[in-house]
């Protein structure tokens, strides 16, 4: 069998190393290269987290900022959001220790206020998030 260099081609790669495991010829595996594989995994389910809850939150604030604006597009975003956010949480269950950081809030919060404020022209948000993230998460609920 002839290897397949991870940074030359990471699909021919992955494919290999997976039939390498599946045929149990553990010694031929790329160990170092797919330990970073599963470490990366791990951080794109906490990038797409993030990325979800802060889409969310900045709905929330022009929901919120923009009453006059307030249409069913936004209302579709927010219930779109937070339903993949409750279905990656109920699949990652380990991600619910995420949202409970107020560390990791704050980023989010922040991230939130920039797309926010990038798409309403707006700089009146306030400065920390004033809603839980129970709130945030619940379908019935808009600001």
């Amino acid at each position: 069998m002839t290897t397949t260099n991870y940074d030359t081609d990471i699909i021919a790669w992955a494919n290999q190393q997976a039939w390498l495991i599946r045929h149990k010829q553990f010694d031929l595996l790329d160990i170092e290269h797919l330990a970073e594989e599963i470490e990366d995994v791990g951080k794109s389910e906490q990038r797409e987290l993030a990325s979800r809850m802060a889409v969310l939150i900045a709905h929330l604030l022009k929901w919120q900022y923009q009453p006059e604006r307030q249409g069913s597009s936004w209302q579709r975003t927010i219930k779109e959001q937070r339903k993949a956010l409750a279905f990656h949480l109920k699949n990652v269950p380990s991600l619910k220790t995420k949202i409970a950081d107020a560390e990791w809030l704050d980023i989010i919060w922040s991230d939130a206020l920039t797309i926010a404020i990038k798409e309403t022209g707006l700089e009146l948000f306030p400065e920390t998030c004033p809603w839980t993230v129970e709130d945030i998460l619940n379908q019935e609920w808009l600001p």
